[in-house]
C-alpha cells in the first residue's frame, strides 16, 4: 500500500484540528476559487469531514472579471462534485469599486460566502489562505503603516471564517492537488504587477528570501502570531476603557481618555470612528492621530473630518464622533 504524501497528511490534520469544536451533523462550507490552495483545502475537507460526522459544501464565487470566468467556475464545481461535496454552488457577483479592485472583489466574495452560510445554516466557512499569504499580509501592513492589528495578519478563526492552511505553503498545496489528481486554475490576476500584493509576492518576498534566507516567510508568519496575541490583549483592555469613558449619549470623556495609555486611547478613538460610520478600509492612522490631537492639543479648534462623512468634535470635556448633520 503506497504511503500517504506528507503534505496531504498535513492538510488533513490541519482541517481536522480547525473543526474539532464542531458537533457532528453540521454542514461546513469551503470557499473555492479553483486555484491550488482552495482545491487542496477542498480535497482535505472531503476526506476528513465524513469521518468526523460533518458534511462538506462548496461555494464558488464568480467575480465575472474575466471572459472565461463562468467556465473556470464550472470546472471548479465539477472537481468539487467529484470529491463528494454537496451542495456545490456557483454564485455570480457584481464587483464594485469601493476601496480599489482587490478590496471590492474581496467584499463581494465575502458577502456571497456569508449569505450562503446563512442560507444553509452553516456554522463556518473555510478559506484557503496559506503561510505565504500571511507573510504577504504582514509586509503590506508594514508598508502601509497600519499598526499592530494589521501586522498581526489573518486569524486562524475569525467569526464565520476558518483558515486551516495558514501553516502550509503554496508549494505544499500544489503537491496536495498533484497527489489527488486535481487540476488547479492559475488566476492571471496573480501575475498582474499592477496589484500591490502581486508585487510583494513576486518581487519583494523573493528579494527578502535572497537577502535573509529561506526562513524569512515562516518568520514573518510567526511574527504575525506573536503580534496577534498582543493586539488581542490591547483590544480587550481598550474595550474596557471604552465602556468606562462613554456616556449615555455616546460622548467620550476627555479626562478619562487622557488618563489612559496612548495605545489604548488610540484604539478607543478608532473603534468610535468605525462605530460612527467610518469605512475601515479608509480610516488611517493619520485620521486617528488627528482626532487624538483634539484631546492632547485642544485650543478650541474646529472638528476633524473623517471618511464616511463622520466628524469628530470636542465641546469642553466631551468628545463626539458622529455623521455630519446628525444631532448627537
Amino acid at each position: 500500500m503506497p504511503s500517504l504524501h506528507p503534505d496531504v497528511a498535513q492538510a488533513r490534520a490541519a482541517v481536522r484540528e480547525a473543526l474539532a469544536d464542531l458537533e457532528p451533523g453540521h454542514l461546513v462550507l469551503v470557499g473555492l476559487s479553483g486555484g491550488a490552495d482552495s482545491l487542496a483545502l477542498t480535497a482535505a475537507a472531503a476526506f476528513v469531514l465524513p469521518r468526523v460526522g460533518l458534511r462538506l459544501g462548496v461555494v464558488i464565487v464568480d467575480h465575472a472579471l474575466q471572459d472565461d470566468s463562468a467556465e473556470v467556475a464550472e470546472r471548479a464545481a465539477r472537481q468539487a462534485r467529484g470529491l463528494g461535496a454537496d451542495p456545490v454552488e456557483v454564485v455570480r457577483v457584481d464587483v464594485g469599486r469601493s476601496g480599489g479592485p482587490e478590496a471590492a472583489a474581496r467584499d463581494a466574495r465575502r458577502g456571497a460566502l456569508t449569505e450562503a452560510a446563512r442560507r444553509h445554516a452553516a456554522p463556518t466557512v473555510m478559506l484557503a489562505h496559506t503561510r505565504d499569504d500571511q507573510a504577504e499580509t504582514v509586509l503590506l501592513g508594514l508598508a502601509r503603516g497600519s499598526g499592530p492589528r494589521s501586522l498581526a495578519g489573518m486569524r486562524p478563526h475569525d467569526g464565520w471564517w476558518r483558515r486551516p492552511l495558514l501553516s502550509m505553503t503554496r508549494e505544499q498545496t500544489r503537491a496536495v492537488c498533484d497527489a489527488a489528481g486535481l487540476q488547479p486554475w492559475a488566476d492571471p490576476h496573480n501575475e498582474d504587477s499592477s496589484y500591490a500584493r502581486v508585487r510583494v509576492r513576486h518581487i519583494l518576498l523573493p528579494a527578502l528570501v535572497d537577502a535573509l534566507g529561506p526562513g524569512t516567510v515562516p518568520a514573518l508568519a510567526r511574527s504575525a502570531d506573536l503580534l496577534r496575541a498582543d493586539a488581542d490583549l490591547l483590544d480587550e483592555l481598550a474595550s474596557r476603557l471604552s465602556a468606562e469613558v462613554t456616556a449615555a449619549d455616546g460622548a467620550l470623556d476627555v479626562a478619562g481618555l487622557l488618563a489612559a495609555p496612548q495605545a489604548l486611547r488610540s484604539r478607543v478613538l478608532r473603534q468610535s470612528a468605525l462605530s460612527a460610520g467610518c469605512p475601515a478600509s479608509d480610516l488611517s492612522a493619520g485620521h486617528v492621530a488627528a482626532v487624538s490631537r483634539l484631546l492632547t492639543d485642544w485650543h478650541g479648534q474646529a472638528g476633524v473630518d473623517l471618511p464616511g462623512a463622520v466628524v469628530a468634535t470636542r465641546t469642553g470635556g466631551a468628545l463626539r464622533l458622529c455623521r455630519r448633520g446628525v444631532t448627537p
